[in-house]
């Protein structure tokens, strides 16, 4: 019999040696915590709170026809108030950067992008430094462009058409730097570079690789698009400074403005630049690298998660008793499954009311005078299920996208284990393979059999709805919403494919998926990309009602200021 006073020994964990990225991940979260509380004594900017909603109700609206993904609305709100300020507005008067930029702040915190009270009014000044260094490029660029028009004895469509897209493209780099400002985050900083590092110690290519030079360049531009979340727009900025050093740094915190000679230098040589950014996002190596930015960055949210704004208690937690921690890791994977799960549902509401509005009023309008200027019969039926379809079909793909599991839990905590201690890095390197190029022969016989599935597809789904009696105006509306509503379901999953870090196992049902309907969805991404270069409803907003709105909000606001004060001096 065991003596009831012996105990089984417990094994001392094993000696913890916290890596010197982690490390720094600590510390910013520390100082972060330490900066919130300094900056609560800045002076701020604020606007009436009632007007506020106002603005904040338009900008829902707004937001409904023109569909993106939530990180990216304050960004696009940015580029959208510049372009109307400068191309609209500037027509009628001079864009001044001070004026330009308060405006713009202001407009932001009434859509609530930033919060009331919140913003120092310094970065009145900031955001001023960056618009006029735009504001002179973009000057700069339609003066050369100008006289390259003058030059030329016929009047030149592609010159005219550069000067559009150089404004244009400007404005939206201009956009992405104000968003790099407002949205600075030293946790985010300290993750991007920790990550770096590993990356770059970790990635390499076979010798002789013609990409080699560009290999540090992918491995940020990788970093941003899957861990900060980047579009093309901003990972542009990044291109555009990595070519044009001095342009932009944290280190003169925006106080002073590049030369008119270095702004001269790179209005004659933008188109150029344009092409090479291009070039760079568009990079062979991008995809290899996604797939392991992926899982890096994945592991660096979890873990930035865990600490939360618990740097030095989570730290000790590290350092004294590693199992804990890792518990603690996996129980933050299993609320961000369910919190993804939360947010895929948002995401499919606002795809709904985002088709319903822009596409579905439209279909429904041609489809009903259609079937009459055709002589047909107009099914109440038919119309029903084209109508509500969509919400259907997304509702579905919702209800049957399951979040990770456990095996995917434990890979997740190995990775956090393997970027946090120093004695679980694996030494073994990740070489990048050269791109397999395909034959022109076998490349073609593959679109072959891919445009005949898709063919197939679609002539399956024409006989089971000609079985219904849909007419053929019917059926080609039923078919919009079917390529547009597969390709929404993908953007709106993606979230949820963000947290896997196993790759799914072959089945020969993906394999048929990938054959019938994976050709549905490329229509769909194809209709949606030129879909939305004619919506309607965007023209209506921005062009119609966004700028006699914004007046009204101004004055109404400057009414409430001046009763406001008109009180004050009663008092």
């Amino acid at each position: 019999m065991v003596s009831p006073y012996l105990h089984t020994k417990k094994e001392p964990e094993q000696n913890v040696v916290v890596s010197d990225d982690v490390k720094r991940i600590f510390q910013a979260i520390y100082n972060k915590n330490k900066a919130d509380e300094r900056e609560d004594s800045l002076e701020t900017i604020k606007v009436s709170e009632l007007i506020s909603k106002m603005a904040f109700f338009y900008e829902k609206l707004r937001n409904a026809v023109d569909y993106d993904d939530e990180h990216l609305l304050r960004k696009n709100a940015i580029f959208r108030i510049l372009k109307r300020q400068i191309i609209i507005e500037g027509v009628i008067k001079t864009p001044n950067s001070h004026d330009l930029a308060k405006h713009l702040l202001r407009e932001l915190i009434r859509a609530s992008y930033l919060a009331n009270g919140k913003v120092p009014s310094k970065r009145i000044d900031q955001v001023a430094i960056i618009l006029e260094k735009y504001l002179l490029l973009k000057s700069s660029q339609v003066k050369i462009i100008n006289n390259k028009l003058k030059s030329s004895k016929s009047k030149n469509k592609s010159l005219k058409k550069e000067k559009t897209s150089s404004v244009t493209w400007l404005l939206s780099l201009a956009a992405s730097e104000i968003e790099e400002l407002l949205g600075k985050d030293q946790i985010k900083k300290a993750t991007v570079t920790s990550l770096f590092n590993i990356l770059k110690q970790k990635i390499s290519l076979p010798e002789k690789h013609p990409n080699e030079k560009d290999l540090k360049l992918q491995i940020y531009l990788s970093i941003c698009r899957n861990y900060l979340k980047f579009d093309n727009d901003m990972l542009s900025l990044i291109v555009f400074k990595y070519y044009n050093s001095g342009w932009s740094s944290d280190l003169n915190d925006y106080k002073e403005l590049p030369s008119q000679e270095k702004i001269d230098q790179i209005a004659f040589k933008l188109n150029t630049v344009k092409i090479s950014v291009k070039k760079q996002i568009n990079h062979p190596l991008r995809k290899q690298l996604d797939r392991i930015c992926h899982r890096f960055s994945l592991y660096f949210t979890i873990l930035n998660e865990t600490i939360d704004d618990q740097a030095v208690e989570k730290y000790n937690l590290l350092k004294n008793t590693p199992n804990a921690f890792y518990s603690q890791i996996t129980k933050v994977c299993n609320q961000k499954y369910k919190l993804t799960k939360s947010k895929l549902w948002r995401a499919a509401y606002r795809s709904i009311i985002y088709i319903f509005l822009t596409k579905g009023i439209f279909a429904l309008l041609i489809e009903v005078p259609a079937i009459r200027w055709f002589n047909e019969e107009l099914s109440p039926t038919t119309l029903a299920i084209n109508i509500a379809f969509p919400a259907i079909l997304l509702f579905l793909i919702v209800l049957t996208t399951k979040t990770p599991g456990e095996e995917n839990t434990k890979k997740i905590v190995e990775g956090v284990k393997e970027i946090s201690l120093e004695n679980h890095k694996p030494t073994e390197k990740i070489i990048l393979h050269k791109p397999r190029r395909r034959g022109k022969v076998l490349n073609t016989i593959f679109h072959v059999v891919y445009l005949a599935c898709f063919m197939l597809s679609i002539y399956l789904i024409y006989t089971v709805l000609n079985y219904f009696n849909f007419t053929w105006v019917s059926i080609l509306i039923f078919l919009f919403f079917l390529a547009f509503v597969s390709f929404f379901s993908v953007r709106i999953t993606k979230g949820v494919k963000e947290l896997l870090v196993i790759e799914k196992k072959e089945s020969l049902l993906m394999l048929l998926i990938d054959l019938f309907y994976m050709p549905i969805i490329f229509a769909g991404k194809w209709l949606s990309n030129n879909a939305s270069r004619m919506n309607l409803f965007v023209f209506i907003f921005d062009f119609i009602i966004e700028a006699p709105f914004k007046v009204l909000v101004n004055v109404a606001e400057d009414w409430t200021r001046y009763v406001k004060e008109r009180r004050d001096n009663l008092s």
